[in-house]
């Protein structure tokens, strides 16, 4: 995937540059200090993956990221978590706070490559849903996916990916088509981009659901309902 960099501090750049170099999936083909100059290399140049950084002078990435195609995504880099929510009603594959560490970047490279894989393959077609499980058709298999197994589903653009204890699938279906059919008793739509297997999670504050080391954002216009299913008890 080619790949570029935005940012409008030059450690920061460099740091995640040589992230980037470290990453066999990964070519990186340009780095700028504000969004004008990337956007004038993009008009030229192939672009998959943006490593965008959000407070900027002129135009700030949130801005910038609205006027991204959507065959080019997008991860977010900034010292901000309060942006997180915002940035993932973008569309962001992800949001990584810096000092970016490794294994962190790494996680965030492998969901990227694999919806990378999806746009440029067969899409993902939910086959059949039933009582207990979702069956999917993706990338030329067939995968039987038991709800009990799912941890929580994710939007991105026009897909989900299914996140289970073992792996992860990707399907061409939106959040709230996924939602509207699957057992409302089990699973929780607790923003615009996630619903939560309300068995998986661990632990959560006002703001945040923690299922193993994944922090779930809550929407505000959700915690009401997510309060009310989850402890019986408003908010």
């Amino acid at each position: 995937m080619n790949c570029i960099v935005i940012d409008d501090e030059p450690l920061a750049r460099e740091a995640i540059q040589d992230l980037i170099e470290g990453q066999k999936n990964l070519t990186f083909i340009g780095s700028f200090n504000n969004a004008i100059k990337a956007e004038k290399f993009m008009t030229e140049n192939e672009v998959d993956l943006i490593f965008l950084d959000i407070e900027m002078p002129r135009i700030s990435g949130l801005e910038f990221a609205k006027k991204i195609g959507e065959n080019t995504m997008v991860i977010f880099t900034t010292a901000y978590k309060e942006y997180a929510l915002e940035s993932y009603n973008l569309d962001a594959i992800d949001y990584l706070l810096k000092p970016v560490l490794p294994a962190r970047f790494e996680k965030a490279v492998e969901k990227a490559f694999a919806f990378y894989k999806l746009l440029n393959s067969e899409n993902g077609i939910v086959e059949k849903l039933t009582q207990n499980f979702i069956f999917i058709k993706a990338e030329r298999k067939y995968y039987k996916i038991l709800f009990e197994k799912i941890l929580y589903i994710e939007a991105l653009k026009d897909y989900v990916i299914i996140h289970t204890i073992r792996d992860k699938v990707i399907t061409a279906m939106n959040l709230k088509t996924i939602h509207s059919k699957l057992p409302k008793d089990i699973f929780i739509r607790v923003s615009k981009s996630y619903i939560v297997n309300e068995s998986a999670i661990e632990c959560f504050d006002n703001n945040t659901i923690y299922i193993n080391e994944n922090e779930i954002p809550i929407g505000k216009v959700y915690q009401e309902s997510f309060y009310n299913q989850y402890l019986n008890e408003p908010l």
